[in-house]
């Protein structure tokens, strides 16, 4: 029997998923990645230990089954998004730590972008807006800063790679430097009209093109892992950022079909098809995970602090011993006594974009408990992701397009009940949980699955997709918007 190997590593794991070819999940192995903070706002990876855990992932989950490497079919990728690395290509020792997309160090830098008039230029291009979120700048900070750094880059000495690459030149013993449409378009230097790195970007942000990898469509041959390291010469046969892997794993094929991971942050993709749609209402255009040289896009809201709110709740305020426990405390009171989280830790995203907020509680009395704080704390996350929709809905209008009907979920915070019902409560459509909830290894699966021959069509996967349960909404609608209109006042006295 032939299985798929999906490695997915992401902001807080490293996990590394067997499926079978009909989706299902056979075995699973991960290792938490520690999180370094060198000051506020930053916030580093160390790149050797996410390629040691990672392998280390792989190599647990094969025995868990017994499935020797020749049993798997193909391998896919999938990754935390804009996370830069910079290593030398003769040692493969990293320059620095990766800086993680959450880091905030190079704002002055997008500021002065911004300054000089590049706004309009980035976005016609990328789709992007100047955000320090993205790897464009970290690129340059790092060659600006690390001693050496920009001289042995113009040599052509050092090479960079979001986490995709890194794992790809790691699994083939650097012998192959290579990303796919979705992470290079989200650097601020990929035209995702033509699907080329661009020169007049590289060099407004003063970055060598030798830097770059080749870039392939998402579903395509990235090499094959050295037989040394697993046994088998295993086909990398697809590659998506995180979340155009779960928007692939979804089924989220055509226009209209949106979908909401609930990770770390919250990232919502709406499918646009082949047109290349812009937002009046905060959000970004991205490339969606293709499986052919045809550029398809999607249009994308991302909130920064999502379940990681969580974890505050835990590590920070020590409410919880673990994050399962969330649930029963926010459920020990009814509502959350209007109390108001609004966890802009690192800043606002979308469709906000203010990187000047901080972080809030707010509606506090003396009848306020650690439950209303952990109640309000997990509505934040479901405010914020409402706040997306909404300005996908208005997009869908601007655009002639219909508004989406339904929200497919995704990532570890969309098995909370309490979360899901009061999602579909602000949103007023139907939020869909799938059966199989590990979307984002399951996409990268499918699109190695396609590019090898496990699966003939996307019509082939969609067939494969299942409902686990659909949260229907309950909540009047003048209530719905009386929270929402909460919410965005609670968001307005988080900008000092």
């Amino acid at each position: 029997m032939s299985y798929l190997l999906a490695l997915d590593q992401g902001t807080s794991s490293c996990r590394s998923i067997v499926f079978d070819a009909g989706g299902k999940t056979v075995a699973m192995a991960q290792q938490e990645l520690p999180q370094i903070f060198p000051q506020p706002g930053w916030v580093e990876h160390d790149a050797l230990q996410i390629w040691r855990l990672q392998l280390a992932t792989v190599r647990t989950a094969l025995a868990k089954v017994g499935i020797a490497a020749t049993q798997i079919k193909a391998l896919g990728i999938t990754n935390q998004r804009e996370t830069t690395v910079i290593w030398n290509r003769k040692t493969g020792q990293p320059i620095h730590n990766a800086i993680v997309w959450q880091d905030r160090r190079t704002e002055p830098l997008c500021a002065e972008l911004r300054a000089h008039g590049l706004s309009d230029t980035i976005r016609a291009k990328t789709g992007l807006l100047i955000d320090a979120y993205f790897s464009g700048t970290k690129i340059r900070w790092l060659l600006d800063h690390v001693p050496g750094a920009r001289a042995q880059a113009e040599n052509g000495e050092l090479a960079f790679g979001t986490m995709d690459t890194w794992l790809i030149w790691q699994l083939t013993e650097g012998r192959v430097h290579a990303t796919d449409v979705s992470n290079a378009s989200r650097t601020l230097l990929f035209n995702v009209h033509s699907n080329q790195w661009d020169a007049e970007l590289l060099a407004a942000l003063d970055i060598p093109a030798s830097l770059l990898p080749m870039v392939q469509p998402s579903a395509s041959l990235f090499g094959e892992v050295s037989p040394a390291l697993m046994g088998h010469a295993i086909p990398i046969g697809g590659v998506a950022g995180d979340q155009q892997s779960a928007l692939f794993g979804q089924a989220c094929f055509t226009a209209g079909m949106a979908k909401n991971t609930y990770g770390t942050g919250c990232f919502m993709l709406m499918h646009t098809g082949s047109v290349f749609q812009t937002s009046a209402n905060g959000l970004i255009s991205t490339s969606a995970a293709q499986i052919s040289l045809q550029p398809e896009f999607a249009l994308e809201g991302s909130v920064f602090v999502g379940a990681a709110v969580v974890q505050w709740l835990r590590d920070g305020l020590h409410a919880i011993q673990s994050s399962a426990q969330v649930q029963a405390l926010a459920e020990s009171v009814p509502d959350s006594g209007g109390v108001m989280v609004v966890p802009a830790f690192t800043g606002l995203g979308a469709p906000y974009w203010r990187p000047d907020a901080r972080g809030s509680i707010t509606g506090l009395t003396r009848g306020s408990t650690l439950g209303h704080i952990a109640r309000a704390a997990l509505e934040s996350i479901a405010y914020q992701s409402a706040a997306l929709l909404l300005a996908m809905g208005r997009d869908a209008v601007n655009a002639g397009a219909a508004e989406v009907s339904e929200l497919r979920v995704d990532g570890g915070a969309c098995v909370n009940d309490l979360l899901m019902q009061f999602q579909a409560d602000l949103l007023g459509i139907p939020v869909v949980r799938p059966l199989v909830t590990e979307t984002t290894a399951l996409g990268a699966a499918y699109l190695a699955g396609l590019s090898t021959g496990v699966y003939q069509s996307t019509a082939e996967l969609s067939a494969l997709w299942r409902a686990e349960r659909r949260f229907l909404p309950t909540m009047a609608r003048s209530r719905a918007q009386e929270l929402m209109a909460a919410w965005e006042h609670a968001v307005r006295q988080t900008v000092l």
